[in-house]
């Protein structure tokens, strides 16, 4: 089995802080975000452990982006406050918070024609001027081996794959090094295999003493690399815990609002395995209704 996570640019600690450190990093209280004068999310309360991936999950529209946006500091919230690692992202510099968080974006589409590694480069900037720079080629190759996006280091980001420009933004991701990591739906656009890759690289970084959240739809991958889960329904929590405690067939079924059971399973080696089985085939005559007035197979 290759390990992908053995050349993952490390996550160095905060100062004064070390990996074993169970410090809230994340906080998040009694948040409320509105869009003009709709309520969006409200009394949005949890925290993230140093250490620790918090994955966040619900049905569509529940308001998973617009947290992360949120936290990340790009969405400015109605009541309540974020903390990330003490910094209040709405009130700190630009540079200060680049070096707090790094965000992957659900859209990773660019603009302009960079080349790849340019785009990975951008993720040192916010250490320009620090000791740290020091090291930045190093970071930056290693972040791109780490994804597998060494070979296309000179190839203009705008004609790569969906899923080849999602690992250049993870890369990118991987350079910033920042004590907090958000990423919003980062196996959306990649196939199975750099999936579990990417989703390997988001537990190397949080074993390296980085905090993660991450958006995910994919609920047996969430369960199987989160530590916690934040579950998001109708503007609010709805469940948050570790994952045995989230995930039951009557909160997700729930939330959802569709037939869902939980199985576990336990390896030889003693792992315990979450498997979310939705209900196949339970789209009712209510859901279809209508749909094929009119139609007619070519000829006939």
């Amino acid at each position: 089995m290759v390990d992908h996570n053995s050349h993952a640019p490390a996550h160095p600690a905060p100062a004064g802080q070390s990996a074993a450190d169970a410090t809230d990093v994340v906080v998040v209280d009694h948040l409320a975000v509105r869009a003009g004068e709709r309520l969006l999310l409200q009394d949005v309360s949890f925290t993230a452990r140093r250490g620790r991936v918090v994955g966040l999950i619900g049905p569509n529209g529940a308001g998973k982006s617009t947290l992360l946006a949120a936290l990340a500091g790009d969405n400015p919230p109605a009541a309540g406050q974020v903390r990330l690692a003490g910094v209040d992202p709405y009130a700190t510099s630009p540079k200060q918070l680049a070096r707090t968080r790094a965000v992957m974006l659900q859209d990773v589409g660019v603009s302009f024609a960079f080349l790849v590694r340019d785009v990975v480069d951008m993720g040192r900037r916010p250490w320009a001027g620090d000791e740290r720079a020091a090291h930045d080629d190093q970071v930056v190759a290693a972040a791109m081996h780490a994804t597998e996006v060494a070979h296309l280091a000179d190839r203009d980001v705008m004609t790569l794959s969906g899923g080849e420009r999602a690992r250049v933004a993870l890369a990118r991701v991987l350079a910033q090094q920042t004590p907090v990591v958000f990423l919003d739906e980062p196996t959306a656009a990649l196939d199975i295999g750099h999936q579990e890759q990417a989703l390997g690289l988001m537990r190397a970084m949080a074993r390296a003493g980085a905090t993660v959240v991450v958006v995910l739809h994919d609920l047996t991958a969430a369960a199987s690399y989160c530590d916690d889960i934040v579950c998001l329904g109708q503007g609010g929590i709805v469940a948050q815990g570790p994952v045995a405690e989230v995930y039951t067939s009557e909160t997700l079924s729930t939330v959802y609002g569709w037939p869902i059971e939980v199985a576990t399973t336990t390896d030889a080696d003693g792992t315990t395995r979450v498997h979310v089985l939705p209900a196949r085939g339970h789209v009712s005559r209510e859901h279809t209704a209508g749909l094929h007035a009119g139609f007619a197979p070519a000829g006939q």
